[in-house]
């Protein structure tokens, strides 16, 4: 049963844009189509523009596409002196905490969409406390980035401690698609500190191109300049090559540092705050939009049923009007239209059952007075004449 039902879709003629369209005698028919007519010309206007957006969109989704934003990093400490009993003996000792968080200049203005958490920015963050006051083993405060890291709004670092403490926070952004920071050389060359691999070697092939260093002979080589010379240490090298020469001049790109003091000393001891800006770059909004925007949706299965609707009822009228057209010519001419129909029906009976000849017409009399009948009866007497004739001089002899 399914193999059957398989066979009838593929079978099942496909629908073409024509089969939309009015013939012109409907038309004439019914004045008021027009206005379908008018609806058909629009949705292919219409048709048009989705699909040249879409193709533009489909270019614009293979580049990245990110937009700068703020990160306000606040970094805050507090301080707890410690506490004692009522013997006058010390309970706690003094202790401070240091909080790392932050979140998007601006992002109450974005309406509805869920607030970023503030670990989701980066990839790695190391909190380093003065060794001389907390040692080699417990000076290093660490957090790297997994494959099944929760994210958070902000990091917490407790330690116990009565003095002024300068730390250092080493943020490294967590880029995606990831970037490099070029060789001093190449970038004081290209004009870029840090960017994606992609990025960097397009930045090198303008240059080339620039400064027309692309062989004109073998357009496959680059001859180097001085300065190319100097970074690849080569006069001469393949375009193929370029991305393996690249490998050893790229570097992980330098964290942002913060050098901050948590203060536990003095009348501002108890809560102490600071906040440093940070320029990023996040996926722009409209990306999502976008993606959105190529996936299929409900409403365009509406517009698929609602399409197959238009086929059938164009079908159907089409059919009315094979319809009409059908009684019309009987009710002008009866008689004419019986005999017309009945002469084609002949013809197509004719067809189906492979009929040599006209049998309807050879039942007639006035059939066989026809000059070309008389003719072919001549012609047919003549030749059996001949052939009895040769048979007969065959027979005595005179013809071997």
């Amino acid at each position: 049963m399914d193999k059957n039902m398989q066979q009838a879709n593929r079978n099942k003629k496909k629908p073409r844009i024509a089969d939309k369209i009015l013939s012109q005698k409907i038309r004439q028919l019914v004045p008021e189509s027009q206005a379908y007519m008018d609806l058909l010309a629009f949705e292919r206007k219409l048709d048009a523009t989705i699909q040249r957006k879409k193709l533009d969109i489909q270019e614009a989704l293979k580049r990245p596409m990110k937009q700068k934003r703020k990160l306000r990093i606040f970094i805050s400490n507090t301080f707890n002196p410690g506490r004692q009993d009522a013997d006058g003996g010390e309970e706690t000792g003094p202790w401070w905490e240091l909080r790392v968080e932050g979140r998007l200049l601006d992002e109450n203005a974005e309406g509805s969409k869920p607030k970023q958490k503030f670990s989701t920015f980066f990839k790695s963050l190391v909190i380093e406390l003065d060794k001389e006051l907390y040692g080699p083993d417990n000076h290093l405060v660490e957090w790297h980035r997994t494959a099944k890291t929760n994210e958070t709004d902000g990091f917490q670092v407790k330690r116990a401690g009565d003095q002024n403490v300068k730390c250092t926070v080493l943020l490294m952004l967590d880029y995606n698609p990831l970037k490099y920071k070029l060789d001093h050389r190449l970038a004081r060359l290209l004009g870029i500190h840090t960017e994606s691999r992609p990025q960097i070697i397009n930045a090198l092939w303008q240059y080339i191109k620039q400064h027309k260093l692309q062989d004109p002979n073998e357009r496959e080589f680059v001859n180097c300049d001085k300065f190319l010379a100097q970074i690849f240490d080569m006069p001469r090298l393949k375009f193929a090559e370029l991305p393996a020469r690249l490998h050893s001049l790229l570097m992980a790109p330098d964290p942002i540092v913060i050098n901050h003091t948590i203060v536990v000393e003095g009348p501002d001891a108890a809560k102490k705050a600071a906040a440093y800006d940070v320029e990023i770059e996040i996926d722009d909004p409209n990306k999502a939009q976008m993606n959105a925007f190529m996936m299929p949706s409900k409403s365009q299965q509406e517009i698929a049923a609602n399409e197959a609707k238009i086929y059938d009822t164009v079908e159907q009228i089409n059919s009315l009007k094979t319809s009409r057209e059908f009684y019309l010519s009987f009710s002008e001419n009866p008689q004419e239209f019986i005999t017309n129909w009945l002469i084609s029906q002949s013809r197509d009976l004719k067809t189906m059952t492979d009929v040599v000849g006209q049998p309807e017409e050879e039942r007639r009399a006035e059939f066989y007075y026809n000059a070309n009948i008389q003719e072919g009866v001549s012609r047919y007497f003549y030749n059996k004449v001949n052939e009895r004739k040769d048979e007969i001089e065959k027979h005595l002899g005179f013809k071997n």
